[in-house]
């Protein structure tokens, strides 16, 4: 009885889903432009996509953007989860400040840093009217460092949720073997550096997986922030596969970068999966 109630969602999820993967992929090694047709020319789709100026720079930008988004989200996470698990008063409030930011879409985190990063209306202008004259920070209108708001922007929404997964590792964290490391004499630096963080391993992890997932797959908070400018500075391949689908007509092109973006989420989630798996099988 509980599989028939459950096979309609399991057909839905194959069809919507699954059908629709392998649909892209089939479309990929066609000539479609605006409507989908079945004219296979192979991989030659692949051959234009890797030698597309904008998709080379949106493949740059994902490399820039993920390096930094990952280091600086774990980063700004652990730290905010080690001074919350000092057990200080009113954690309860700063831990709600420190997630509130992940509650929000990206579309919504996107529009609110375009006005506070926005020359005229945001910090820049804020602190010439505080007095500081010289004071600049055009980053969002400058093509070379535009993607770096980006980054600051997803930073910001992200760290939460790092904090989180590793304030609830710190309290697992078995307290006797702390309280061992106290009682040889080992300071706070020590303990946490050489006894507590090598134990949150699979938090790093499981960090890492779920940050790149979201550095890879970065569409609204781009479109929101940057609209993928100035010019395409800021064009990542999420952006640019919407762009050639539905904006220049290259549905084949669309479909083939949508294939890459799909192989590398697949490369970073299969070995996570499998570490997982075995984890488990060894707990058992």
């Amino acid at each position: 009885m509980s599989r028939l109630v459950v096979a309609p969602s399991v057909v839905a999820i194959g069809v919507v889903v699954y059908g629709f993967m392998a649909w892209t992929g089939v479309i990929s090694l066609t000539s479609s432009s605006v409507m989908p047709n079945y004219d296979f020319v192979g991989f030659d789709q692949y051959k234009r996509l890797w030698s597309h100026r904008i998709w080379l720079v949106a493949v740059d930008n994902i490399v820039v953007f993920s390096l930094l988004f990952i280091v600086l989200a774990v980063a700004i996470g652990l730290a905010l989860a080690i001074f919350l698990d000092q057990k200080l008063r009113g954690e309860g409030v700063l831990r709600t400040l420190y997630l509130y930011p992940m509650a929000l879409s990206f579309i919504v985190t996107g529009t609110a840093w375009k006005w506070i990063l926005n020359p005229g209306l945001g910090l820049e202008r804020l602190a010439q009217e505080l007095g500081w004259d010289s004071f600049e920070f055009g980053w969002i209108v400058d093509p070379e460092m535009a993607i770096y708001t980006i980054v600051i922007a997803a930073v910001w929404q992200s760290s939460g949720f790092v904090m989180a997964l590793f304030l609830a590792a710190l309290r697992g964290v078995d307290q006797d073997i702390v309280m061992a490391a106290r009682l040889d004499g080992a300071k706070p630096v020590y303990i946490y550096r050489k006894v507590i963080l090598p134990l949150l391993a699979p938090s790093f992890l499981t960090a890492f997986v779920i940050l790149v997932h979201q550095a890879v797959k970065s569409f609204d908070l781009v479109v929101a922030l940057t609209a993928g400018g100035p010019g395409n500075s800021t064009q990542l391949p999420a952006t640019f596969m919407y762009t050639q689908t539905f904006g220049r007509n290259s549905m084949a092109l669309g479909a083939s970068s949508a294939v890459m973006i799909f192989m590398t989420v697949f490369a970073i989630i299969v070995p996570y999966l499998y570490f997982e798996a075995r984890k488990n099988s060894h707990a058992h």
